[in-house]
């Protein structure tokens, strides 16, 4: 993912914000404060014919240095273009890269209505941890979230 890339990226997560069950984000932060959020190394793009397609990103849970290998995991696919497999491609390729980062947990929160994302986040090797009952608010209503993690099999095993 490159800085040129986030009009098309924002796009994207403009329409996962839509659904209602992406994020607890409600508005599109610009791009430096999203930048600010998330690890410089483990951002990537899938792209077609020059078009974006989804976006995944790493962001640190913790700025504390014992915390430094855990990481959360963004994942958005275009509207169109979700269910053909490109998500699952994302993961891969982020698990990939986060363990040459040195990240040894990947952990992501994912609301209960979004069964699309639970079940790529099971394809790809996630386990469920548990809810986090009443986490945020949307819009004034109290959304649950259910934690999912994989732990790495080659960083932080010693």
């Amino acid at each position: 993912m490159k800085r040129s890339d986030w009009e098309e990226v924002a796009q994207i997560y403009a329409q996962g914000m839509a659904t209602g069950f992406a994020t607890f984000e409600q508005k599109v932060p610009d791009y430096p404060i999203w930048d600010s959020a998330h690890t410089s190394k483990c951002r990537l793009v899938a792209v077609k014919e020059n078009t974006i397609l989804g976006w995944a990103a790493l962001s640190q849970i913790s700025n504390r240095y014992v915390y430094r290998g855990v990481g959360e995991i963004s994942v958005y696919i275009d509207l169109k273009n979700q269910g053909k497999g490109i998500g699952k491609q994302l993961m891969h390729q982020l698990i990939d890269n986060s363990e040459k980062e040195g990240f040894w947990t990947l952990q992501s929160s994912i609301f209960p209505e979004n069964e699309a994302s639970i079940h790529l986040h099971k394809k790809v090797g996630f386990r469920f941890i548990g809810k986090r009952e009443r986490i945020g608010k949307i819009n004034g209503i109290w959304k649950d979230n259910l934690l999912f993690e994989k732990r790495s099999k080659i960083v932080g095993v010693d």
